[in-house]
């Protein structure tokens, strides 16, 4: 990725502005060129991965280059590329129905069956239980609905109604809809040995009849089940070839005698709609179902682009040689992972993400260049991150395998949605890392003037958190959400240019005024404040930040919050969580769920595997704030 393929890249793709190598030429503004190439069409929204992420890293590479930033000491490019989860899809699953009098049927993607995309991969065979709706609220919701109330699905494959009943009261289905997601429920199964889930879209459900689509599912390990949706025929098939009422079977509590039918599942999806508790599911006897998942998961590559700027002068003198100035230049592409924020008729549109972040990007390359012209006393590393929109991951990579020790970093400074100032308003968050910030923030803000919002707490979704874990004082610079955030109107004409370069005035003079110094900024752990007391049905925490990279099988701690439960539980980073309150732990969404099952100020039970040692301890929730 040399600058002559940059070069060559531009011309095929027609891109006319003489300004993009430049961000200088032709406009006052040390910033807009760099967010109107980032944000345009031509990058078709940065997606990690993506043809777009790779022209976008090939221009970064030549800005960087272009005013004398050099790769990193022992690295021949600018370049860390990390592999990422990036998708996957179905590699063959099939069903096979079984019944004494009508013999065996089978089904095979992609028509008829398709796994789902948090499934395990594997061959079982049992009989089966219809479970309805497969929903289990937490009794803490006070409205005591559980589909697996009378069932017992031991061994058994369950099949259950996408969604969540379609007649309840609307705060009904508020509630519900919070534990009608389908990892929720394979999690619910499975906690009550099911060997298989099975989903049909119900036919008085959106999308009756249809496949569930295999969406973007970021955890690399599966749900410990297999599970797959069925189409509408084979749920059809599946309920009249089952002897519901036969002599000596369980009955559906719509049907009243003989066989099933192809009407049975629309019956007893109509009784269940109305959301009353009571309305169970049943066996459905006479049938045995063979069924086949196989998921591949596909790989990708994302690239963190990484240089420095070495010190002019003295920085064998000072302690802690670097600083890392930040900010993730991915975005959503065009929104088919599940984070975009847009209407149905935009939802494949381009997420040109000016904003977020291209504004961020922008802020750190003008920074560089106005560093490059200046005498530096530490080395600035310049680091622009991919896969930040899917969870940290390639700041974490850097942060797993530091191409510079984390120890000799000074500070770290991120820059995420730095282009749409309200009010002359400039948030800055995790001054709580150092004892230095607010001197240096209060000396930096005489010229820039901006009305400064300081918050101490760094735990934020941004790539800042990532170096708070490893110790390192930091800063995170950011002007507010906006009604664009995650929509393709975030683009390059609605971002504040005046005010972003002003962003870009001020953040110089603090890294300035970090390398002026011999000592380097104290990190100070900042402990998350929470709300106690009595608060049945409010939402708890933990105090765990899970690795969003991580195919172990549980939950592995990349950190835990300063004076939160989990630290006062003995827990740290590199820990793997198994199982809490008694329910078994396969990834990170498995602990979203069991969370809801946890109360306030009461102490549960935590198994998790340090070392290769399986242990226990006693973790307290608190209420969240």
């Amino acid at each position: 990725m040399t600058h002559g393929k940059f070069v060559g890249l531009v011309a095929t793709l027609g891109i006319v502005c003489g300004g993009l190598g430049h961000a200088q030429v032709g406009s006052e503004s040390s910033t807009r060129a760099h967010v109107e190439f980032l944000a345009s069409d031509a990058l078709e929204g940065r997606e990690a991965g993506s043809a777009g992420e790779q022209r976008a890293a090939d221009y970064l590479t030549s800005e960087l280059s272009r005013i004398g930033a050099v790769p990193l000491p022992g690295r021949s490019d600018l370049l860390m590329p990390f592999d990422f989860t990036g998708g996957s899809r179905d590699g063959g699953s099939s069903l096979t129905l079984s019944t004494a009098l009508a013999g065996d049927r089978s089904f095979v993607e992609p028509a008829e069956i398709r796994a789902l995309s948090f499934s395990d991969d594997a061959d079982v065979t049992g009989p089966v239980v219809f479970a309805g709706y497969g929903l289990v609220v937490p009794e803490s919701q006070n409205i005591g609905y559980d589909s697996y109330a009378t069932l017992d699905v031991q061994d058994k494959i369950v099949v259950v109604l996408r969604y969540f009943p379609e007649d309840a009261d609307q705060q009904t289905r508020a509630v519900l809809a919070r534990y009608a997601d389908l990892r929720y429920k394979a999690m619910a199964a499975r906690q009550r040995g099911a060997r298989a889930l099975l989903v049909v879209t119900g036919p008085r459900s959106p999308n009756a009849g249809e496949l569930v689509p295999m969406t973007f599912d970021t955890a690399i390990a599966g749900s410990g089940i297999p599970a797959a949706s069925i189409s509408g025929a084979v749920a059809d098939a599946l309920f009249a070839s089952a002897a519901i009422g036969a002599p000596g079977a369980a009955t559906s509590p719509q049907s009243s005698g003989g066989t099933g039918s192809p009407s049975a599942l629309r019956d007893a999806q109509e009784a269940l709609d109305a959301g009353n508790p009571h309305v169970a599911g049943f066996d459905l006897p006479g049938v045995t179902l063979s069924l086949k998942t196989a998921v591949v998961r596909e790989r990708k590559t994302a690239r963190n682009v990484l240089a420095y700027l070495p010190a002019t002068v003295g920085a064998e003198a000072v302690e802690k040689p670097w600083v890392v100035i930040g900010a993730h230049y991915d975005h959503l592409g065009r929104g088919g992972k599940g984070n975009s924020l847009a209407s149905q008729d935009e939802a494949h549109a381009i997420h040109h993400g000016a904003d977020d972040n291209a504004s961020g990007t922008a802020a750190v390359l003008a920074i560089a260049a106005s560093l490059s012209e200046r005498p530096r006393g530490r080395h600035v590393l310049i680091a622009l991150w991919s896969a930040e929109e899917i969870g940290l991951v390639g700041s974490n990579a850097f942060a797993t395998a530091p191409p510079v020790p984390l120890d000799e970093i000074a500070a770290y400074l991120n820059f995420d949605m730095v282009g749409r100032m309200q009010d002359n308003r400039l948030i800055v968050q995790a001054t709580g890392t150092s004892p230095s910030w607010g001197r240096v923030l209060e000396r930096a803000n005489v010229a820039a003037g901006f009305n400064l919002v300081v918050q101490p707490d760094p735990y934020q979704p941004t790539d800042v958190a990532t170096f708070n874990q490893v110790e390192v004082p930091s800063l995170a610079f950011f002007t507010g959400s906006h009604e664009d955030y995650h929509k393709p109107s975030d683009t390059a004409a609605r971002i504040n240019f005046e005010d972003l370069d002003r962003v870009v005035g001020m953040a110089t003079a603090v890294v300035r005024s970090i390398g002026d110094t011999i000592e380097a900024p104290q990190f100070t752990k900042v402990d998350q404040p929470v709300s106690r007391g009595s608060v049945a049905g409010l939402r708890v925490t933990t105090g765990t930040i899970p690795d969003y990279a991580s195919d172990a099988e549980g939950l592995l701690l990349g950190g835990v919050t300063g004076g939160g439960p989990a630290e006062r539980a003995g827990l740290t980073k590199g820990d793997l969580i198994v199982e809490i309150a008694g329910q078994t732990i396969a990834n990170i969404y498995d602990y979203t769920y069991a969370l809801e099952l946890l109360r306030a100020d009461q102490p549960v039970r935590v198994v998790y595997v340090r070392n290769g040692d399986r242990l226990e301890t006693t973790l307290t929730p608190v209420a969240r704030r």
